[in-house]
């Protein structure tokens, strides 16, 4: 055997193995620049108006413009809101966890919680009704998790709710949705984050708010039928608990406050 040979072709092999490598690192952060931008990137006429109105932005605006059909869903109950279960063994927790350490706790007791996501924001912020849940099963606080669709958007209408005291999960409400494409519906590209917070500056965010969190997902205003229709739709939440809905089609806004129990368009 040429043994030369042979460590030349191993030293070839490592430096095409680097450069491969060092192509994807630079791809990969690049893909992660480009998700979000700042308040720098707004036009210079938003700009204008959060400055005169004190509208202070404390998030990264997304940069994402993903094309998105409307969905219909329905809950397997009939209701929004499922019966309380307790859990036979309280699964240890913290009021900061490492959501994949949870889910795969309570996997036994919830099995589809692999297909839930994690809502800080409205974790957060409770409605009076939410607030009664949350005291009825003898509990500190709530965690909300939202179902979601393709495994990737979060409907924001639908939610299952862990309740904890003493660091323990001790229950949960939970009403099983099935999500379907609604008929005919075209995918369709998403208006930008960008776009949908220069109308609520504009026209709908109070002076002196301060917007925490942008984010993208599904939601649609209920009405009394079987099946309900979701669209794509950015949320911006408040410092006050307030959440804008913009429909990331038509542009038509949609709020919700922890202070009412009604959406106001």
């Amino acid at each position: 055997m040429d043994w030369g040979r042979a460590k030349n072709v191993l030293i070839y092999a490592f430096l095409l193995l680097n450069l491969v490598l060092g192509y994807q690192l630079w791809i990969d952060m690049r893909e992660q620049a480009d998700t979000s931008l700042d308040f720098a990137s707004l036009s210079e006429s938003t700009q204008k108006v959060m400055k005169e109105k004190s509208i202070q932005l404390l998030c990264q605006i997304p940069s994402m413009t993903p094309q998105l059909p409307k969905i219909t869903y329905q809950y397997a109950n009939g209701e929004s809101v499922g019966r309380r279960v307790t859990l036979e063994g309280h699964i240890e927790s913290q009021l900061i966890f490492k959501e994949r350490d949870l889910v795969n706790a309570l996997k036994p007791s919830i099995p589809d919680i692999a297909n839930y996501q994690y809502d800080a924001q409205a974790s957060e912020y409770m409605t009076k009704s939410e607030l009664e849940r949350v005291k009825e099963a003898g509990a500190a606080g709530r965690f909300v998790m939202h179902a979601l669709v393709d495994r990737k958007w979060p409907l924001f209408n639908d939610q299952l709710e862990l309740y904890y005291s003493e660091q323990r999960i001790i229950s949960y409400r939970q009403s099983p949705i099935e999500i379907t494409a609604a008929d005919d519906e075209e995918q369709q590209k998403m208006m930008p984050a960008s776009n949908a917070l220069k109308t609520l500056v504009e026209r709908h965010i109070p002076a002196g708010s301060a917007i925490k969190d942008i984010q993208l997902g599904y939601y649609g205003q209920v009405y009394n039928s079987e099946s309900q229709v979701a669209a794509p739709s950015w949320r911006f939440t408040l410092e006050n608990g307030e959440m804008y809905y913009v429909q990331g089609i038509s542009g038509d806004v949609t709020v919700t406050s922890p202070k009412t129990e009604k959406e106001k368009e």
